[in-house]
C-alpha cells in the first residue's frame, strides 16, 4: 500500500509516517519509481507506535520496545544499564498517568451518578455509567 493508503488506515499523516521510517520504526519498499510501498502489518505495528506515543514513550526508546510487543518471552542478550533505567522511568510515569487517569474516571462517574440523582428520569440522555470496584 502506499504512503497515504497506510495514512488512511492509521489516522497517522504522512509526514509523520516518514518521520518514522527516519526513526526505523517502520519500513517500507521504495519501488522503481520512488514511491514508498508498505506492508498490511503495519498498521498493526502504527497503531502500538501510536499507542505508545500517546503514553509518553518517546521514540527512541519505542524502537527498543516495539520487538517484545509480539513475542511471549523476551530475551536481552547485552543489558544496556542506561536503557533498563530509561525504561523504568518510563513505566513510573507511565504509572503515575494511569492512576490520574483512573482518578479522574471516578471523579467522572460520581458526577454523572449525582446529576442522574437529581435529574427525572424523563431527562436523562443514553449513556451508561459502570461502577467502578
Amino acid at each position: 500500500m502506499r504512503i497515504g493508503d497506510l495514512s488512511h488506515r492509521t489516522g497517522v499523516s504522512p509526514r509523520m509516517l516518514r518521520y518514522y521510517e527516519e526513526q526505523g520504526l517502520i519500513t517500507a519498499r521504495r519501488l522503481d519509481n520512488g514511491f514508498r510501498e508498505y506492508d498490511d502489518y503495519l498498521v498493526d505495528r502504527v497503531h502500538k507506535i501510536r499507542g505508545l506515543l500517546d503514553a509518553g514513550i518517546p521514540t527512541r526508546i519505542i524502537g527498543n520496545i516495539l520487538p517484545c510487543l509480539h513475542q511471549a518471552e523476551i530475551v536481552v542478550e547485552d543489558a544496556d544499564p542506561q536503557l533498563r533505567a530509561m525504561l523504568v522511568e518510563q513505566r513510573d510515569k507511565m504509572t503515575e498517568r494511569i492512576a490520574v487517569l483512573e482518578q479522574n474516571r471516578d471523579a467522572l462517574i460520581r458526577y454523572i451518578d449525582a446529576m442522574d440523582r437529581a435529574a427525572p428520569e424523563s431527562n436523562r440522555s443514553s449513556g451508561e455509567t459502570t461502577a467502578v470496584a
